[in-house]
């Protein structure tokens, strides 16, 4: 006797993809906003690791040169020899480059400093991009 075999087709249905592809993008765009807050403290720690290399590099310029640059000489006299008043005694490159803060602006040099006990500031305008509010980060 001769035994009936079907055929049967295993295979997703386009309805079933759709779902699982929906189902994917829910958990993904969950995951991207319970994480926003963790990429704004990220951003925040990356800035204080910054001015705290700038700073490093600050005081290492001042026992080399009797003082640290001044505002008008700014963080790129650790990149490039300043021309203006005080002249360097034994300037050498201390940074390749100033580093840009987190939110793409550069960090700010202000000697004398009227916020840090070190006697100069250093510090990013912060998320708002404003100097002087309540979200600047510095040495201070």
């Amino acid at each position: 006797m001769k035994t009936l075999q079907t055929k049967t087709n295993a295979a997703f249905t386009l309805l079933e993809i759709m779902l699982v592809v929906m189902i994917i993008a829910i958990l993904a765009g969950s995951a991207i906003y319970l994480m926003r807050d963790q990429v704004d403290q990220a951003a925040i720690v990356r800035a204080e690791s910054d001015i705290q290399q700038i700073q490093t590099n600050i005081q290492f310029y001042a026992v080399r040169n009797g003082n640290a640059p001044s505002t008008a000489q700014g963080l790129d006299a650790l990149v490039n020899r300043p021309s203006g008043e005080p002249q360097p005694r034994k300037w050498t490159q201390l940074m390749k480059d100033v580093p840009l803060d987190p939110w793409g602006r550069v960090y700010v040099l202000r000697n004398p400093g009227t916020m840090s006990k070190d006697g100069y500031d250093i510090f990013s305008s912060g998320p708002d991009r404003q100097p002087g509010t309540g979200d600047d980060i510095g040495n201070w």
